[in-house]
């Protein structure tokens, strides 16, 4: 244990985007991302939308990661070491709601192996390693997850 003083540094931000379908949570998160970076370049979305972000494509020159189906918290984990990797400084990942109700994801995991309670001892270190990897990552990220509209 080491008592030293404080000091101020850079820290990466973490910024969630949740609403219902069609709400500009995509365009918001691009529009901040920019806000962030002033460079399109430095951009990276991890698209689990059906290329949905290739709507904004008229914005500027981001990159694309398309993550399709089993959309395993693993191949989420995997997506953001690709960005890493590619230097980029803000990395969207649209959307973070299928890593945990999507096919492959942490409840259909949850199911195949029983659905028993004691099953979630499995499923819930592989969701954590996902949030870590967010949590942990070197890059801005902004997530995006759908939520219901409530009217």
């Amino acid at each position: 244990m080491k008592l030293q003083k404080a000091t101020r540094h850079q820290v990466k931000l973490r910024i969630g985007l949740s609403g219902p379908s069609g709400f500009g949570k995509t365009y918001s998160a691009l529009l901040l991302a920019y806000g962030m970076t002033n460079d399109w370049k430095k951009i990276a979305i991890i698209d689990t939308e059906n290329n949905s972000a290739s709507l904004y494509s008229h914005l500027g020159d981001f990159n694309v990661l398309t993550l399709e189906e089993p959309f395993s918290p693993e191949r989420y984990i995997k997506a953001i070491q690709v960005c890493e990797e590619a230097d980029m400084e803000v990395i969207i990942i649209d959307s973070i709601s299928h890593e945990w109700q999507s096919k492959g994801g942490c409840l259909e995991i949850h199911e195949q192996l029983g659905g028993r309670f004691q099953d979630w001892a499995k499923v819930t270190p592989r969701h954590n390693a996902f949030i870590d990897a967010i949590i942990l990552s070197k890059c801005h990220i902004i997530t995006t997850s759908r939520r219901k509209s409530r009217l």
